[in-house]
């Protein structure tokens, strides 16, 4: 069916036409005529404009945001493991974020925390500033977040108190073969995509074994410190806790988080916590949109940048080392690792090695099995 011709003249009448028809209506028939124009909808207010759809939020987000229970288990799950890595030394939340196929996206709802969000809330559209955020996805990965940290904490620790050669082959393999299959997310190698990846070794090596600094309690400096740390926790290969460890921040920030947790309540520790949790804000809030513009238009070179921090974290989980004589006595957040040949090595290097192998191998067979599934289903 031939559907006639409208001209511009057609969309200005219908100016006339909202005094005596429901707005509602007017909308629907000015959207219609528009459409058989070949025009674009024409919006009835500035409002329209701004609670319409996000455009850099992907459909299938929306989709899974509005109606689905299967993709809310799976984000949970997503977070899990997050917080279990996060509970190693070393290990990031964004490594497992960027294996498990969601950093983007989680970086991508952190950037719409913005003045964007803040008139959706101020003119009352929760829902579209729910979506607009990915709301539901942010509620389901952090439920996982804290369940992975609160269940697997006490379990890790004693791994990495009693068993840290093991807990870390393990852990080697992961990293080692996750790299491989973030490498295939880059299609064409280029110069710039070759110094991004030197870049990103050589920044996550010289991390790794900086020297811990004195302990600072300074409120200017706790907020740097917070703002730094969670930097680092969003970025694959560099851990947020190693780096306040390496600033002089983490114990001053866990004393008193745990003292808050046992009730020991004051003005000062309050203070202190909320301007470390302040400077967090900032820079998760501030950082996500940099790595937001870099990941859509440097995509490459942002890629093989965090595919280098990647591998240049697996030094800090080489499994043959063992603690200096005058920091063994310490807790293991504390203590300085040196390595050890595997001449000298007086566990079992098989036991390591076969460690090493299953957690690489479980990796590669899981990556294999979803490319399957995602192509069986594409056909």
């Amino acid at each position: 069916m031939k559907v006639p011709h409208s001209s511009s003249a057609d969309l200005s009448s219908l100016k006339g036409m909202e005094e005596n028809v429901p707005k509602a209506e007017v909308t629907t028939v000015r959207d219609s005529i528009a459409s058989a124009a070949g025009a674009p909808a024409v919006p009835d207010s500035a409002d329209a404009i701004a609670i319409s759809e996000p455009p850099d939020v992907p459909v299938d987000d929306l989709a899974g945001f509005q109606h689905s229970l299967g993709h809310d288990l799976v984000n949970v799950a997503r977070g899990f493991c997050m917080g279990a890595a996060d509970t190693v030394p070393g290990v990031s939340g964004g490594t497992v974020a960027l294996i498990l196929g969601h950093y983007q996206r989680l970086v991508t709802a952190v950037s719409h925390v913005d003045a964007t969000l803040l008139r959706l809330v101020l003119r009352r559209r929760f829902n579209t500033a729910a979506r607009y955020i990915d709301l539901r996805f942010l509620i389901a990965l952090g439920i996982g977040l804290m369940s992975g940290i609160v269940l697997l904490a006490g379990a890790m620790h004693w791994l990495l108190e009693n068993r840290l050669p093991e807990t870390f082959a393990v852990f080697f393999g992961l990293v080692l073969s996750s790299a491989v299959v973030v490498r295939r997310e880059i299609d064409h190698w280029s110069r710039s995509l070759w110094w991004g990846l030197c870049c990103g070794i050589v920044a996550a090596l010289a991390i790794s074994f900086l020297p811990v600094l004195g302990e600072g309690t300074n409120g200017w400096f706790l907020f740097a410190a917070g703002a730094v740390a969670i930097c680092a926790m969003i970025l694959p290969g560099i851990s947020g806790a190693f780096v306040l460890l390496l600033l002089g921040a983490y114990h001053p920030i866990t004393g008193l988080i745990k003292g808050v947790s046992r009730g020991e309540l004051s003005l000062d520790s309050l203070l202190t916590i909320g301007v470390f949790a302040l400077g967090c804000l900032t820079g998760l809030l501030a950082f996500s949109k940099v790595l937001r513009w870099l990941l859509e238009h440097h995509r490459g070179t942002t890629m093989a940048t965090l595919l280098g921090l990647m591998i240049g974290s697996v030094a800090r989980l080489w499994p043959l080392q063992v603690p200096t004589g005058e920091t063994a006595a310490l807790e293991m957040k504390f203590r300085q690792y040196v390595f050890v040949s595997p001449a000298d090595w007086e566990g079992s290097l098989l036991l390591l090695a076969m460690l090493t192998a299953t957690a690489t191998a479980t990796v590669l067979l899981a990556e294999f099995v979803a490319a399957r599934l995602v192509r069986r289903k594409g056909s």
